[in-house]
């Protein structure tokens, strides 16, 4: 299992999974696009790069997943396969999916924020967990 939808009172949130840094971040990517919408009717033809660095891995996961939100909103696209490179507190990403197309793709919650509230990342257990504002 990659990820896990887990219940929150008032927003959702996810927990994600990985046996390596890199792994756990395009899993949380990937767990966060799969609340907005059915990622299997999503075709990886466009590709964005995305380059972060931050004080610590929580805060780098937080800006991780708040820049392909970003992306997400501003350009309209749907993002379904990542490539994440974590580097100590750096990362650069690649993330693939095309332009939303409403008539093949069913969108499902609309995300406002990566919060921080309950943010953890355990690179050793390989599990992260965050809520999403919706």
């Amino acid at each position: 299992m990659r990820y896990e939808e887990i219940e929150h009172t008032a927003d959702v949130g996810i927990r994600a999974y990985g046996s390596t840094l890199n792994e756990l971040f395009a899993n949380a990517a990937e767990g966060m696009f799969s609340l907005i919408a059915d990622l299997d009717s999503v075709k990886p033809v466009g590709e964005i790069e995305v380059r972060l660095a931050a004080e610590d891995i929580p805060t780098l996961m937080l800006r991780w997943l708040s820049e392909i939100l970003y992306i997400h909103e501003t350009q309209r696209l749907l993002l379904a396969a990542f490539d994440v490179q974590v580097d100590g507190t750096s990362l650069r990403g690649r993330a693939r999916g095309e332009a939303i197309d409403k008539k093949r793709h069913e969108l499902k919650l609309v995300i406002k924020a990566v919060t921080r509230h309950r943010l953890s990342v355990d690179p050793q257990k390989g599990i992260a967990e965050v809520i999403f504002d919706i």
